[in-house]
């Protein structure tokens, strides 16, 4: 373990980023924290590491003073010996990162909704204080122990670091698209890639991994609708994502304050917990005394059946309530699908 002057004590590292990583550390003044410890690497000239430093060392100071039960708390900031890192004294969030839940699979209507209004929250509190984000993603999300989310991470402190660290990070598709024709960063910009994060956080790694990569689409315009929805996603679900991405920065939802009505609307019902395979994917649900389930078996691209039945919790007899009749083409089974969760 490695012992600072101010008493804070490194253990064991328990993250790591492509800017830095994160070890579990105790503070004499705040206990258990988590410790980022951002270095200089090779590619940084000196030029950009000074850029670098001195920015991640200014907004880390920024936010020490953003006190906000949505955003993960700076506690302290320092430089490290002999100039080459940045030692960043944070909260420590024992619920982990958004990110774990993303490759676990699709996270419930109810659970995006509750992590999408808490983020909004903390990141309306910056955004008024005039500051952004710049790397709005499920990693970036962190839960404390009583389950909250809160905004960790500020770690893109320039636009000048933005296309870069996308294409070496594997997020371009959370860099809006005005970003890739010379655009500045805005709070529309951190708007678009909380879209892509909740879209993200619907679908799970599995079903997302399978779309074409966004390299160039974003640029090219349109990659909103390029998107691939899971049948049960109600439409407004969609309407909501599809605006905070639109190509546009001015059809977006303007501030923070706008996406927290426009989710506020979003419903919750029915509560699907979804399961996704590359060849299956399973929903199930709980209704009075039966439990619901869906299967949808894609057994090749132009091969696929699904079924929807419910079975008694207790005891009785299971029933069919839906499905394709057999073998289908896949645009007869997602609008079968769509239609019978009343997406």
């Amino acid at each position: 373990m490695t012992d600072y002057i101010s008493g804070l004590t490194i253990g064991v590292k328990i993250g790591n980023g492509h800017f830095g990583e994160v070890f579990h550390g105790v503070d004499p003044a705040h206990g258990n924290v988590a410790v980022k410890v951002l270095r200089r690497e090779a590619h940084h000239d000196d030029a950009r590491w000074q850029l670098y430093k001195g920015g991640s060392l200014n907004e880390a100071q920024h936010l020490s003073k953003a006190t906000h039960r949505n955003v993960v708390q700076v506690h302290h900031v320092v430089e490290g010996d002999g100039g080459d890192s940045v030692v960043i004294c944070m909260e420590y969030c024992a619920g982990g990162s958004l990110e774990k839940k993303y490759e676990a699979g699709p996270m419930t209507l109810r659970a995006v909704k509750k992590a999408a209004t808490e983020v909004l929250q903390g990141l309306g509190v910056l955004h008024s204080r005039g500051m952004l984000h710049r790397d709005i993603k499920p990693a970036n999300i962190l839960l404390n122990g009583q389950g909250v989310a809160k905004l960790a991470d500020f770690g893109l402190v320039t636009d000048d670091l933005l296309l870069g660290y996308g294409s070496q990070a594997g997020y371009w598709d959370h860099i809006a698209h005005e970003c890739w024709h010379n655009g500045p960063t805005s709070a529309k910009s951190d708007i678009w890639a909380l879209g892509m994060t909740l879209y993200r956080l619907l679908h799970g790694e599995v079903w997302y991994e399978e779309a074409p990569r966004p390299q160039t689409m974003i640029e090219d315009g349109g990659f909103v609708d390029t998107l691939k929805w899971l049948p049960h996603i109600p439409k407004p679900w969609r309407t909501f994502i599809r605006r905070t991405m639109n190509d546009d920065p001015a059809k977006r939802f303007q501030n923070t304050t706008q996406v927290l009505a426009g989710i506020a609307a979003l419903p919750v019902e029915p509560q699907w917990e979804v399961e996704v395979a590359p060849q299956l994917i399973k929903w199930h649900r709980t209704k009075g005394q039966r439990r619901i389930k869906v299967e949808w078996e894609r057994i090749s691209s132009r091969k696929h059946q699904w079924r929807a039945w419910s079975e008694p919790i207790a005891s009785g007899r299971s029933m069919s309530l839906d499905g394709s009749g057999g073998v289908v083409g896949q645009g007869k089974a997602i609008a079968g699908l769509k239609a019978f969760f009343g997406a």
